[in-house]
C-alpha cells in the first residue's frame, strides 16, 4: 500500500456509472416487478452499498476508508439498466474505487437476478452485456472550504 500517513483528511467524493444491456422482455419484467428472485431495485441498491464498503477487502492495495455516504441510482432504459453510485468520505485518499466497485457489483447483481430470462436455448447469454463502467466525476476539497 502507498503510505498516506502524512496526508491531511479532506472531503472526497466520486461518482461512477455503468450499464447492463438486457433483452426487452427482461427490461419489462424489471419494470413490472415480475422477477422471480425479487425486487431488482432494492436488492441491487443493497448490493452496491455493501460492495462499496468491502472495496478494501476486494482490491488488496486499497486503503480501508470510513465511508460517510453511498448513494445508488438505478435507471431502467430502453436497452437495459444504468447504475450510478456516489461515494463520500472525509479521509486521506479518494473513493473512486469504492464507486467503481459499487457499480460493478450492482450490475453483476442485476445479471444474477435476471439471468433466467436472459439465457438462450443453449443456456448462453448472447445478448447480455455489462459495459461503460467509468468514473464520471470526483471531488477533493479541503474541509474548511
Amino acid at each position: 500500500m502507498i503510505d498516506i500517513t502524512s496526508k491531511n483528511d479532506v472531503y472526497r467524493e466520486a461518482e461512477a456509472e455503468g450499464f447492463i444491456k438486457l433483452k426487452r422482455e427482461t427490461i419489462e419484467r424489471i419494470r413490472r416487478g415480475d422477477v422471480e428472485k425479487g425486487d431488482v431495485f432494492s436488492v441491487t441498491n443493497t448490493a452496491a452499498i455493501l460492495a462499496a464498503k468491502k472495496t478494501a477487502d476486494l482490491l488488496p492495495l486499497c486503503h480501508p476508508l470510513p465511508l460517510t455516504n453511498v448513494s445508488v441510482k438505478i435507471e431502467v432504459e430502453d436497452e437495459g439498466v444504468r447504475v450510478k453510485a456516489s461515494v463520500k468520505t472525509v479521509g486521506k485518499t479518494g473513493v473512486e474505487m469504492e464507486a467503481l466497485v459499487a457499480v460493478a457489483i450492482a450490475l453483476l447483481n442485476i445479471w444474477d437476478m435476471v439471468k433466467k430470462y436472459e439465457k438462450d436455448e443453449e443456456g448462453q447469454y448472447p445478448y447480455t452485456e455489462i459495459s461503460k463502467i467509468k468514473v464520471v466525476s470526483k471531488v477533493k476539497r479541503e474541509l474548511n472550504e
